[in-house]
């Protein structure tokens, strides 16, 4: 049962931060340890909703055991949510202790992808830097009109004007649309300073091909940012802290982007971030640094399958410099590829490519040192071994690692969206659906 065994690891885990948090004044608190169950079982049963937990201490048996009997209410039930957040990261870390504790995994080799999840907000409460403008124009007309109109309103007899309640309606409007436009210049020149970045990374490597070249290479050259926001920036009202993400299917979404890094063996989640950023190439260096707080004893990552959102040469060479060997497709693959693609090996082209039957399952077929350059950088070596047959069955896995994870979270558990507002909130409720997930594979593992 999922449920004794949420209590079994609960019971492991060192809980003596929460129980400080309380100053012991006023009505005994609920059982920090029966709260803990409680939460990561419901979230693991599809159960978020705090007034939904609150019924399931009546009516669901496996909850009822969890509760012991206790009933807490849904605001007791959300302020612990809400107040023990920042503790669950050092929880998500106990409890991989125990799984390895357990024998269940070692660190070795990982995948790492992100997946859109709505915020508690909707996308159409939101104003955008175009419309903003444009509103605080149209405001600043009807103020001067009011003005006038006031006038000539008061020069009438028996009619009355409420100039200060209609100024003060605008003004108010006013001051909103001014910190809405502080906000997203302030995300725009942080944006810029990314984008000039990474422009003046592409200019140094593209004048270094040329100069190893001996020529100027040919298409498009890198086009420099611009400063300042674009028409279709925008603020949400709800929730000001998420954005307008792009998804998969075509569409976008008010919401934030959750990153997982997966154990391919065990398909635990090892590490786990929020992003506000809508691209996967900037989420490398955090997804790192996580892995890098894991304690030694789990082992260490050595190899790690990304998908083409997070290419760049950048991206591969922070990889490389933590020892660990990237694969990270260079360019987007045919799911479909034709025998000829399938066949070709490291230094034979597709256009003519070797039969199968003269093709020796020798180690120089599966090594990444086939046809390799003298000196090759870390993109063209890891490219090298992404053409290998060793480098294809590992990139392979990746599909049926960390996509399956966000497949369960989403379809299985059900969370589909986030319900606390905030980054900082949102942030810790996707620790709190990591540690649920975890829990219900490692029950599974644990049979």
């Amino acid at each position: 049962s999922l449920a004794r065994f949420v209590v079994e690891v609960v019971e492991q885990l060192d809980t003596s931060a929460l129980e400080n948090a309380y100053r012991g004044g006023g009505s005994a608190p609920y059982p920090p340890k029966m709260m803990l169950a409680l939460l990561f079982y419901c979230y693991a049963q599809g159960i978020f909703s705090s007034r939904k937990i609150e019924r399931a201490t009546y009516e669901w048996i496996p909850v009822i055991y969890l509760a012991g009997g206790w009933h807490p209410d849904h605001d007791s039930i959300n302020r612990f949510r809400k107040r023990f957040l920042s503790e669950l990261g050092l929880i998500f870390v106990m409890i991989l202790q125990i799984a390895h504790g357990l024998g269940v995994f070692k660190l070795g080799e990982i995948s790492l992808d992100g997946t859109k999840i709505k915020a508690n907000a909707s996308k159409h409460k939101a104003m955008s830097w175009a419309y903003a403008c444009r509103l605080e124009e149209q405001l600043r007309t009807e103020v001067e009109d009011l003005l006038k109109r006031a006038e000539t309103e008061n020069a009438k007899a028996g009619k009355e004007f409420d100039l200060p309640a209609e100024m003060a309606r605008r003004e108010q409007r006013l001051e909103k649309i001014a910190e809405i436009k502080a906000e997203l210049e302030t995300r725009a020149q942080a944006r810029y300073e990314q984008e000039q970045a990474d422009y003046d990374a592409k200019l140094v490597e593209r004048a270094a091909k040329e100069a190893e070249r001996g020529r100027k290479l040919g298409g498009r050259v890198p086009k420099a940012p611009e400063p300042g926001p674009r028409p279709q920036d925008q603020v949400n009202f709800t929730d000001p802290d998420a954005r307008i993400l792009p998804t998969s299917g075509g569409g976008f979404i008010q919401g934030y982007n959750a990153q997982a890094s997966v154990e391919i063996e065990t398909l635990l989640i090892v590490g786990q971030h929020m992003s506000q950023k809508s691209n996967d190439k900037q989420e490398v260096e955090p997804a790192l640094a996580e892995l890098n707080t894991l304690p030694e004893a789990f082992g260490k990552v050595e190899r790690a399958a990304l998908d083409n959102g997070y290419f760049s040469a950048a991206n591969v060479e922070k990889i490389v410099a933590q020892e660990i060997e990237p694969y990270i497709a260079s360019a987007r693959q045919n799911h479909n590829p034709t025998l000829e693609e399938r066949q070709d090996v490291p230094g034979q082209g597709a256009a003519n490519p070797t039969p199968v039957e003269a093709v020796p399952p020798s180690p120089s077929v599966l090594s990444s040192e086939v046809d390799r350059p003298a000196n090759p950088t870390p993109v063209e070596a890891m490219q090298q071994r992404m053409k290998t047959a060793q480098g294809k069955t590992f990139y392979a896995k990746r599909k049926s690692t960390v996509e399956p994870v966000f497949g369960i979270i989403k379809e299985v558990m059900g969370f589909r969206h986030f319900l606390l507002r905030g980054f900082e909130a949102v942030k810790g409720e996707w620790t709190l659906v990591c540690i649920a997930y975890n829990l219900k594979r490692l029950c599974a593992l644990n049979t």
